[in-house]
C-alpha cells in the first residue's frame, strides 16, 4: 500500500518507471542527462571570404589560449608527527600497491627506492629481499638490489648480493659482468681474478673469454693472458678462437709461437665449416712475415681440403696473391683453380648437368692430377639419371666411356679399366634399354689385352641380355677375323633367331656359306628367308638370291625364281629385270648336258632363242598391266619405254615395229584438287597416256584425236 501511494504521488506509472529512469543516474532521467549537439547550419553564400585562416594560425591560436597544466600543490613537512604519518601514509599505499599486484617486479623496486630515500636502508633492504622471495630468478631485481648496496657504499653486503645472484643465475652475463667490475672500481684484483675463475667454471660463451683476457692485460700479466688463451681454443676450438690467439702473439711479436698457434688450428680444423677464414687468416700471416712460398703452400692445401662450396673467398684471395707474388705457372694455377670453383658452383646448382661434368673433367685433364681427375670422374658418375629412359641416359654414358678410356690410354691402369666397364654394364638396366657401345668397348678392351676369352664371355653376355643387331656384327665380326666358321654360323643362327625379319642377317649368312664355297647351305638359307612371312627388305633378299644363282649359272633355278617372285608381287621392276635376265642368260644353263646342247646349236640360234624368251616376258607384263591393271597406264608406258630400248638393241633380231605400234600417245589433262572443306577452287595438270587399244574400244575418243591434230597445225608445235 505504502509503495503505490508513493508512486502515485510521484504522479508516475509504476510500470513506465524503469523506462524513464536510469538507476545509475540517480533521480536523473536520460533525458536531462543527454547532450544537445546543435542543428547543422546549411552554407547558403560559399564565396571564399576576404581573409583566409591557415591550419597552423587555427593551431597557433590553440596553443596560445591553452590553459596551463593543475599541478598538486608541494606539501612541506615540518613536524615529526608530520613526517611519520606521511610514512605511514606512503607505506599503507606500497603495501596496497603489492598486495594487489605481488608479481609486478617493478612495484617493488619503487617502494624500496622510496624507502631508500628516507634513509631507512634496514627497511629498503627488507623490500628487496621480501621481493626475491617473490622473483628470485629475475635478474634485474638482482642488478637494482646489488646497485643499491653499492650507491651506499655497503661493499660487503653487495658482495653476498652479487655471490647470490651468480649462484643463482649463473648463465646471466650480466651479473658476471657487474660483479667483476665492483671488484675493480675496489681495487680488489685478486677477488676480480676469483670471480672470473668462478664465471669460466661455467664454460661461458667466448665473450667472457675475452673480457677474462682483457682483464689480465689491463694489468700487464701477459702469460696469465697466453694461459687463458690455451684455455680458450681448448674450450671453443673455432677458426675465430685460434685467430684471436695468434693475433695477440703477433702483437707480442711473437712470429714462432703465432705459427705454431696457426698449425695447431689447421691439423685440428681443417674440415670445418668455418675452415676458409682460418687458412686465409693464415696465409695472410704468412705473408706479413714475407714468407711467400709457406703462405702459397697454405692456400694449395686449403684449397685442396676446403669444399668448393665454401671456397670462393679463398680463391679470391689465393688470385690476387699470385698476381702480387707469382710466377706465370702460378697465376696460372690460380686461373684453374678459379675456373674449378665456377664448374663446382655449377655442378653443385644442377648435379644432372653432365655437360658441366664434361667441362670439369676436360679442365682437371689438362691440369693432369691423376687423383683429382678420378674424384671428379667419381663424382659425375655417381650422379645417375633419375628415369629408366635412355634419352636420359645418352649424355650420362658418356662420362662412363670417357672414364674407361682416360684409365686405359692416359692412366694405364688396365684393372681399374676392366672395373669401370664392368661396373657401368652392372648399372644400365639391360631389362628396358642398353647401350651397344658399352658392350663393344670392353669387349674390344680384352681383345687389346689378348684376353680373348674374356671378351667372349663380354659379348656372350650382351647377346643373352641384351641382345642388339650391332653386338652380333661385331661378334661375327670377330670370330671370322679369328676364322672360326662354325661359331660364325652359331652367331647367325642366334642373330636370325632373334630378329627372322632382319635381311642383313639372312644375307650375310648366306654370304658366308658362299664364300666358303657351300653353295647348297647358301641356297637352303636363301629359301629360309624368302619363306618368312614378313622381311624389312624382301627386294634386296630377292636381289641377291637372284644374283646367286645366276653366279652359279643355274639359269633354270633362276627363271624358275622369277616366276615364284611374280607370284609374289607384278611389279614393273621385276619384270624388267627378268627380261633384262632372259636377254643376257644362257639358253638352259652352263653346267651338264646344258653345255653339250650348246656345242650343238649355233650361236645364231642362241640369240634368236634369247630374244623371243625377253620378247615373251614383256608380253605378259604388257598383258598383265593391260587387262589386270588398267589403271597403272604410267608403269605400262614405261614397260614399253624399256622393250623398245631392248628391241634396238637386239639389232637385226629386234622388231621395233611390234612395240611402237603399242605405243600410247601423251595428253595434257587436267583434274580438280580437292580441299579440306570439298570444294574445288584449283586445277592441275597431269599427263594421261592413251593407247591404241583404249582408242579402238573408245570411239568417242576420236573426237579428241581429231581435235588434238588441228592444235597441233594451228599451233605448230612439234610432238607433244
Amino acid at each position: 500500500m505504502a509503495l503505490t501511494t508513493r508512486g502515485g504521488a510521484g504522479g508516475g506509472d509504476p510500470a513506465k518507471a524503469p523506462s524513464a529512469s536510469d538507476p545509475s543516474l540517480g533521480f536523473l532521467t536520460k533525458r536531462d542527462t543527454e547532450v544537445k549537439l546543435p542543428r547543422a547550419t546549411r552554407v547558403k553564400n560559399k564565396t571564399p571570404a576576404p581573409i583566409q585562416i591557415t591550419a597552423e594560425q587555427i593551431l597557433r591560436e590553440a596553443r596560445e589560449r591553452q590553459e596551463p597544466e593543475i599541478r598538486p600543490p608541494k606539501q612541506k613537512i615540518t613536524d615529526p608527527h608530520e613526517l611519520s604519518d606521511y610514512r605511514l601514509r606512503k607505506r599503507k599505499e606500497f603495501e596496497d600497491v603489492i598486495r594487489r599486484v605481488r608479481w609486478s617486479v617493478s612495484a617493488w623496486v619503487k617502494y624500496a627506492r622510496w624507502e631508500e630515500q628516507q634513509r631507512d636502508f634496514a627497511r629498503a633492504r627488507s623490500v628487496y629481499e621480501r621481493a626475491l622471495d617473490v622473483a628470485h630468478r629475475d635478474h634485474t631485481l638482482w642488478l637494482k638490489y646489488a646497485e643499491f648496496e653499492m650507491r651506499n657504499r655497503f661493499v660487503n653486503h653487495a658482495r653476498n648480493v652479487w655471490d647470490r645472484a651468480v649462484s643463482l643465475l649463473p648463465r646471466v652475463d650480466q651479473l658476471w659482468y657487474k660483479y667483476i667490475h665492483m671488484e675493480e672500481l675496489l681495487g680488489a684484483v685478486a677477488n676480480a681474478r676469483q670471480v672470473f675463475e668462478r664465471w669460466m667454471s661455467w664454460r661461458p660463451d667466448t665473450a667472457g673469454w675475452n673480457s677474462y683476457i682483457k682483464f689480465e692485460l689491463r694489468y700487464g700479466e701477459v702469460e696469465r693472458a697466453r694461459a687463458i688463451y690455451e684455455r680458450f681454443v681448448a674450450e671453443h676450438p673455432r677458426p675465430d678462437t685460434f685467430i684471436r690467439y695468434a693475433k695477440f702473439e703477433m702483437k707480442l711479436g711473437e712470429v714462432e709461437r703465432a705459427r705454431r698457434v696457426y698449425e695447431r688450428a689447421a691439423d685440428l680444423l681443417a674440415d670445418d665449416e668455418d675452415a676458409e677464414v682460418l687458412f686465409v687468416a693464415f696465409a695472410e700471416f704468412e705473408e706479413r712475415c714475407r714468407e711467400v712460398e709457406r703462405a702459397r703452400a697454405i692456400y694449395k692445401y686449403a684449397l685442396d681440403r676446403v669444399p668448393k662450396g665454401r671456397a670462393e673467398e679463398l680463391y679470391r684471395k689465393f688470385l690476387a696473391f699470385e698476381k702480387q707474388f707469382g710466377d706465370r705457372e702460378g697465376i696460372e694455377d690460380a686461373i684453374v683453380g678459379k675456373r674449378r670453383f665456377q664448374y663446382e658452383d655449377e655442378v653443385r646448382k644442377n648435379p644432372l648437368n653432365y655437360d658441366s661434368w664434361f667441362d670439369y673433367i676436360r679442365l682437371e685433364e689438362s691440369v693432369g692430377n691423376k687423383d683429382r681427375i678420378r674424384e671428379v670422374y667419381e663424382r659425375a658418375i655417381a650422379n645417375v639419371p633419375p628415369a629408366e629412359e635412355k634419352r636420359y641416359w645418352q649424355r650420362y654414358i658418356y662420362l662412363w666411356i670417357n672414364y674407361a678410356l682416360y684409365e686405359e690410354l692416359d692412366a694405364q691402369d688396365r684393372e681399374r679399366t676392366r672395373e669401370v666397364y664392368k661396373e657401368c654394364l652392372r648399372l644400365i638396366p639391360h631389362k628396358k634399354f642398353t647401350f651397344a657401345k658399352m658392350w663393344l668397348m670392353a669387349a674390344q678392351f680384352e681383345i687389346r689385352q689378348r684376353n680373348l676369352k674374356a671378351a667372349r664371355q663380354i659379348l656372350g653376355n650382351a647377346i643373352g641380355m641384351a641382345p642388339k643387331g650391332k653386338i652380333f656384327k661385331k661378334y661375327i665380326e670377330i670370330e671370322l677375323y679369328l676364322g672360326n666358321f662354325d661359331r660364325c654360323r652359331t652367331l647367325y643362327e642366334k642373330y636370325i633367331e632373334w630378329s627372322p625379319a632382319n635381311c642383313y642377317a639372312w644375307r650375310k649368312y648366306a654370304e658366308l656359306e658362299k664364300n666358303l664355297s657351300e653353295t647348297d647351305r647358301a641356297r637352303s638359307i636363301y629359301e629360309l628367308a624368302i619363306a618368312q612371312p614378313a622381311l624389312d627388305t624382301p627386294e634386296v633378299l630377292w636381289k641377291e638370291y637372284l644374283q646367286f644363282e645366276i653366279d652359279e649359272n643355274e639359269f633354270e633355278r633362276t627363271r624358275q625364281l622369277y616366276e615364284r617372285l611374280l607370284d609374289r608381287t607384278k611389279h614393273l621392276k621385276v619384270w624388267i629385270s627378268y627380261a633384262e635376265f632372259e636377254a643376257s642368260a644362257g639358253l638352259g644353263g652352263e653346267d651338264g648336258e646344258d653345255k653339250e646342247k650348246k656345242n650343238e646349236v649355233s650361236y645364231q640360234e642362241q640369240q634368236m632363242e634369247r630374244v623371243q624368251k625377253c620378247r615373251a616376258v614383256f608380253e605378259r607384263a604388257f598383258d598383265y598391266f593391260r587387262t589386270s591393271a588398267p589403271e597403272l597406264k604410267e608403269e605400262r608406258a614405261m614397260l614399253l619405254e624399256e622393250w623398245l630400248n631392248k628391241e634396238v638393241n637386239f639389232g637385226d633380231l629386234g622388231d621395233v615395229s611390234l612395240v611402237q605400234k603399242k605405243a600410247p600417245r601423251k595428253v595434257k589433262r587436267k583434274r580438280p584438287i580437292p580441299t579440306e572443306d570439298g570444294s574445288t577452287i584449283a586445277y592441275e595438270e597431269y599427263i594421261d597416256y592413251i593407247f591404241p587399244d583404249e582408242v579402238a574400244l573408245a570411239p568417242n575418243l576420236k573426237i579428241l584425236e581429231a581435235a588434238y591434230k588441228w592444235k597441233k597445225q594451228k599451233t605448230g608445235d612439234g610432238d607433244e
